[in-house]
């Protein structure tokens, strides 16, 4: 049974596309009093209708009035696209004769239609909102024909007619300034405010049929809400339809497009109840709701723009009136400050508040068409958390802790970069077991940093296997000490340093901070420079004979790596005492 059923279907279709000739309902090229044989749609008064307007199709809705109604109005209220719509009165010079033949299948407007008689353009409109015609009835009219069209797209629209003078009530009043206004805009709100609609104020407390709406989107303004509700279903259905899989081909698809194009398969405008329209605002995502005129939009993105629509909605004969919404771009995110650090400047990087987290921004721009450069860093405090990133054109090129140790971070490749240091706070555990890592030495500095220009190298500059100093036990003397340490494959000016210590100072507080470069030194304190250089690293050991000192004295040596790009090296302090006797 599915197998001939299916086989139907499937002749069906191909007789349909590749059969004689079918006899065409609709031409574009008939002329205007040809009507097909189709239904009377009748347009009710008051009731809100329906009316669906497929693409490029005019259709046509019929209506009359009472003999006793002086004057009409006609509300057409499209949805999301622009539609043109006109209204007509025809008078029929003849009364259509009873004894036809095809009067019983014909319709009674098409009879007349066909029949001598006159027509008069009322009104005409295009555009895609709410208008309303308003104006005295035309009594030589034997019937009235409101034409709607779509050109750009299937849409629908809702039609409203009303016998008599004055407002109908069906829709909620506007102000005369039915603006949306902005009152504040912040880096994630916006304040809105707007004129009070008469349909509320002029309401009782205990009547609550009457809310407004505040809606929000970044794409576009809505001149009413069945607009912005089709949006938000388009996007809905585009979201499903990247889920769902492409669905095969079938011949009730080519039966559907052909019985589409024909007239009598114009859906029939439906008469919508209250109810089944309030319904419709259950799903409304307002960001206000309510009675109030001011309303204030939360958690919005920074550097965004935003269209803000308000439409006042009457829940008891399920219809809606839209301000003319506005736009609002929120304010971007404070900026921090942003250091430009000078060729081969050593800058000392204070954290002030050492309890909580903190970060500075410095960039750089290398000097030459090679664009390469070399940062070194050094953290001064202690048992602190630091940590840099590079990033350039928002792009982060490298990310590190920085530590006591000396850090190289070779830069190469773009015009600038974004330097960024960021320090973790001290914990409360810290705090309370009174280990606060205070910077030795009285620094206030937390991270000793230097950014310099590299024309010729093509990497880090090396450092030593070890930055320990030896002294020799037995090359100690009264009046002299011999100290070595590494050095490395590069020719590089090693400096050493020395400073007597008294008989109260303690060892662990006789050691020089780490972060103390020779430009804290005072020239008295300098010993020795010389410039050393091995290619075998195993084998670059240098050594130098300190003399001048006094017996049985204690004295803290510091050896310094010179060199021309980035911050001296330092040694680990050594502290040797001088004999006694000699």
């Amino acid at each position: 049974m599915a197998l001939t059923t299916f086989s139907w279907c499937l002749g069906a279709a191909l007789a349909l596309l590749w059969g004689p000739s079918w006899p065409q309902v609709h031409s574009a090229l008939a002329p205007e009093n040809e009507v097909p044989l189709r239904p009377t749609t009748w347009l009710p008064e008051g009731k809100i209708t329906s009316v669906t307007l497929p693409k490029g199709r005019t259709r046509r809705l019929y209506f009359t009035l009472k003999k006793k109604a002086s004057a009409m109005s006609v509300t057409v209220s499209p949805c999301d696209l622009p539609i043109e719509w006109s209204l007509a009165a025809r008078t029929l010079k003849d009364k259509p004769l009873k004894s036809l033949q095809w009067s019983t299948k014909k319709s009674v407007p098409e009879v007349w239609w066909q029949g001598p008689a006159s027509e008069e353009k009322i009104h005409n409109f295009a555009g895609n909102t709410v208008d309303t015609y308003q104006g005295p009835s035309y009594p030589p009219a034997s019937i009235y024909i409101l034409r709607l069209r779509s050109k750009q797209q299937n849409t629908r629209a809702t039609v409203f007619l009303h016998e008599g003078l004055g407002p109908s009530g069906i829709f909620p009043l506007l102000p005369s300034d039915p603006r949306v206004h902005t009152l504040g805009v912040g880096m994630t709100s916006v304040t809105l405010s707007w004129v009070p609609s008469a349909s509320i104020t002029s309401l009782p407390h205990t009547q609550n049929s009457y809310d407004y709406c505040v809606l929000v989107n970044s794409r576009q303004n809505y001149h009413s809400l069945c607009a912005a509700q089709q949006s938000m279903r388009k996007e809905n259905n585009q979201k499903q339809e990247k889920k769902e899989k492409k669905r095969r081909v079938t011949v009730w698809p080519i039966l559907k497009e052909w019985w589409w194009q024909q007239w009598d398969s114009f859906p029939e405008p439906q008469s919508s109840s209250p109810s089944s329209l309030t319904n419709e605002f259950a799903d409304l995502q307002c960001a206000c709701d309510g009675t109030e005129s001011v309303c204030t939009v939360s958690d919005l993105l920074p550097d965004t723009q935003y269209y803000f629509d308000v439409f006042v909605i009457d829940r008891l004969n399920g219809t809606s009136s839209a301000y003319k919404g506005t736009f609002a771009r929120t304010h971007e995110e404070a900026r921090p400050a942003i250091t430009t650090l000078r060729e081969g400047e050593l800058r000392w990087v204070t954290f002030h508040d050492r309890s909580s987290k903190s970060e500075q921004f410095f960039s750089f721009r290398p000097r030459g068409w090679q664009q390469s450069g070399l940062l070194t860093l050094q953290s001064c405090g202690g048992d602190e958390k630091v940590k840099v990133t590079v990033s350039s054109k928002g792009q982060v090129l490298t990310s590190q802790a920085v530590g006591g140790d000396l850090v190289h971070i070779w830069l190469q490749g773009s015009p600038s970069y974004l330097i960024h240091l960021e320090q973790e706070g001290i914990t409360s555990g810290q705090i309370a077991a009174g280990r606060d890592p205070a910077i030795p030495g009285g620094l206030m500095a937390s991270v000793k940093m230097q950014t310099s220009s590299a024309y010729h190298r093509r990497g880090v500059p090396s450092l030593p296997s070890t930055l320990q100093i030896k002294s020799f036990n037995r090359l100690r003397g009264c009046n002299s000490v011999t100290l070595a340490w590494m050095g490395t494959e590069e020719r590089s000016l090693y400096c050493v340093y020395r400073r007597k210590l008294g008989n109260r100072e303690a060892e662990s507080t006789a050691l020089t901070a780490p972060c103390l470069g020779p430009e804290s030194r005072s020239d008295t304190e300098r010993v020795l420079c010389k410039y050393f250089q091995e290619l075998n690293p195993r084998r670059a050991v240098t050594t130098a004979v300190i003399g001048g000192l006094e017996p049985g004295m204690a004295y803290v040596f510091d050896v310094y790596l010179m060199r021309r790009w980035g911050i001296p090296v330092k040694y680990a302090s050594k502290m040797v005492k001088t004999r006694k006797e000699c």
